[in-house]
């Protein structure tokens, strides 16, 4: 029976834990904080991973983002040591802000109903 949840896949949910944690309770820069890991995709031959993150002070996601972009060789090293695979892929974080584009949106499509009434 073939699995629906390709290896890449699995990879990347179990890099999203280990990451969550080791942002938590490893990274020290002042400009990462407050941030959740949204999502992990992992290209096919696993050596690179973008890292979607969301942070909860929405005005310095700019410097958050450069602060773990800055910090990706530690975390990659310590993610090598957590995770046991051949090579651990490359990491790039992208600030995602897909959240705050829908609440701006649902806020939009609210005015526009109570404008027609």
């Amino acid at each position: 029976m073939p699995y629906d949840y390709s290896r890449t896949d699995r990879i990347g949910e179990q890099i999203k834990r280990e990451l969550a944690m080791l942002i938590r309770n490893e990274i020290k820069d002042p400009r990462v904080s407050m941030v959740s890991i949204l999502d992990v995709e992992v290209t096919k031959d696993l050596s690179q991973a973008k890292v979607f993150f969301d942070a909860l002070n929405q005005d310095e996601h700019e410097a958050c983002e450069k602060g773990l972009n800055s910090a990706a060789g530690f975390l990659r090293r310590e993610l090598g040591k957590a995770i046991k695979l051949r090579s651990t892929p490359s990491l790039k974080f992208i600030y995602d802000d897909t959240e705050q584009r829908a609440n701006d949106l649902s806020l939009m499509i609210d005015q526009a109903l109570a404008s027609d009434k």
